[in-house]
């Protein structure tokens, strides 16, 4: 063993073990906690393990009737060699053997008797699957090692990051998001695109990571109407029937091959035009003119993009679409929706490099229930979830409400980070959507504190406890505090009542 680690105590037998999935060993340091990652030696290399549960016994405090009368006159440990009789043990689940820098399943239990030492750092760094040039998360819990993960396994098959309102989930966006901007070329840089809700991500266009990132504004986002096809535009308004739908597609035909003629791209209130002019049946026209209008009504469709397509995904950058400005729902669903798609297919065709889409909210993009007139941009989050990896389109799903997030799009995401969660069917339904997580785990997601996270799945070789790092970009969130907004409602109060007498 290293110099530097610190021998915790030593293996006993029980009835159960030790076996090859588990042992126990009595502690003989006060550093043991539960979550550790601790290590032996066993007949087939070096057993590394993780302390699952503690427990404390003392024998003079086991029969409740004899503390009770020895108490009545003086503390019992008064009279008796208390402390001479207690004693602590771990319960460990081993979780494999090293064998030439190789992780192996445990085939022999450790031998009764055997030493228990602290993990080397070096092996558990390369047993949890950490890199130099990965993705610095925090630090392990119980152990004075960075969380460095590999950004292929933490995004490529998507990732989830879940947890109650104020638990840091979008502060722990934001370190992830600094990662992903401070990459090297030759260590392989992604474009990130980011859904933003309540303008939580717009300080990134400020300080030092402004030459990196762009914010486009909600009520700034335009939607190429010419670039959506015919079958694209009729989901987006799915209420229409199929005689509505297929007369609209011939007059978008009819347009897009026009436009070729002309060089000049059509919007919206052409299309209507066209419509009101054609000879679509009476009982057909007047629902497609008023869903058309609906449409026009959102101020979103125009003659070219905002963001392009170029603005929206470039190698180490963030493109930050700002919704806090909206109100309407479906505005937002559709601007999802649409970019979503675009980026997907783009990506398909080698015309973007590969990018991560970070969707805040994510229960209110890609619902479990609503249904398709309510939900415009699940089935595209859910394409991406179930085809993205193949082509480098990678999915980050954050969300305060999993029970209310699709089923679908939640598991296939492979690779999990989660907060605090209290709600009992959020943590059940987490349970059922992401298989790493053992009862052990379920229970802790209630108990932990702002700032920490458990990391499960594609990311790490094994279910690890983390306290996330300190940001590095500024906080400029346009969200404040309810301090601040009351004092400013009242002196805003104040100035109007001082401007009336001052008038008078």
């Amino acid at each position: 063993m290293a110099s530097s680690q610190i021998e915790l105590g030593t293996v006993i037998s029980t009835f159960e073990d030790p076996s090859t999935g588990a042992f126990h060993f009595v502690v003989n340091s006060s550093r043991v906690r539960k979550g550790q990652f601790v290590q032996t030696r066993t007949d087939d290399g070096l057993l590394f393990g993780a302390v699952t549960d503690i427990t404390r016994a003392n024998r003079y405090f086991e029969r409740a009737e004899s503390v009770a009368e020895y108490s009545r006159s003086a503390p019992i440990a008064e009279n008796f060699p208390t402390t001479d009789w207690e004693y602590t043990v771990a319960c460990v689940k081993a979780l494999g053997v090293f064998q030439n820098d190789f992780l192996l399943r445990s085939t022999f239990p450790a031998a009764p008797g055997e030493k228990v030492f602290s993990a080397d750092e070096e092996q558990l760094r390369r047993f949890l699957g950490f890199v130099d040039d990965g993705l610095n998360l925090g630090k392990l819990q119980n152990h004075d090692v960075e969380v460095k993960v590999k950004m292929n396994n933490l995004l490529q098959k998507h990732l989830s990051v879940l947890g109650i309102s104020g638990s840091g989930k979008s502060y722990f966006m934001s370190c992830l998001i600094e990662e992903l901007l401070e990459r090297k070329p030759e260590h392989g840089r992604i474009a990130s695109v980011i859904v933003d809700i309540h303008g939580e991500y717009v300080g990134f266009a400020s300080g030092q990571y402004g030459d990196r990132a762009s914010v486009f504004q909600g009520k700034k986002i335009k939607i190429a109407l010419h670039k959506l096809s015919p079958q694209t535009l009729a989901e987006f308004v799915p209420e229409l029937s199929g005689s509505a739908r297929r007369e609209l597609e011939v007059i978008l035909y009819d347009l897009k091959r026009e436009m070729k003629d002309k060089q000049e791209p059509f919007d919206l209130p052409e299309v209507i035009q066209r419509v009101a002019e054609s000879e679509i049946k009476e009982n057909v026209k007047p629902i497609l003119l008023t869903h058309l209008h609906q449409l026009k009504a959102l101020n979103l469709f125009g003659k070219a993009d905002n963001p392009s397509l170029k603005q929206l995904a470039l190698p180490g950058r963030l493109c930050v679409l700002d919704l806090s400005d909206l109100d309407n729902p479906k505005r937002k669903q559709l601007i999802v929706a649409y970019f979503a798609r675009r980026l997907f297919k783009a990506r398909k065709k080698g015309k973007i490099p590969p990018f991560v889409l970070l969707v805040e909210e994510a229960h209110n993009f890609a619902p479990e229930r609503l249904s398709k007139f309510e939900a415009l941009s699940k089935p595209v989050i859910n394409l991406i979830a179930r085809e993205g990896r193949k082509f480098g389109a990678s999915l980050c799903l954050i969300s305060q409400r999993p029970k209310y997030l699709s089923t679908t799009a939640l598991s296939q995401c492979n690779s999990n980070i989660i907060f605090r969660i209290t709600n009992p069917y959020d943590v059940k339904h987490i349970a059922e959507s992401c298989e790493s997580i053992d009862q052990n785990m379920a229970n802790a997601i209630s108990t932990l504190r702002v700032g920490e996270a458990i990391i499960l799945g594609e990311a790490v070789s094994y279910p690890i406890f983390v306290k996330i790092r300190s940001r590095r970009s500024r906080n400029a969130s346009k969200s404040e505090t309810l301090e601040s907004l009351a004092k400013k409602f009242e002196q805003v109060e104040e100035q109007k009542k001082q401007d009336v007498e001052a008038f008078l």
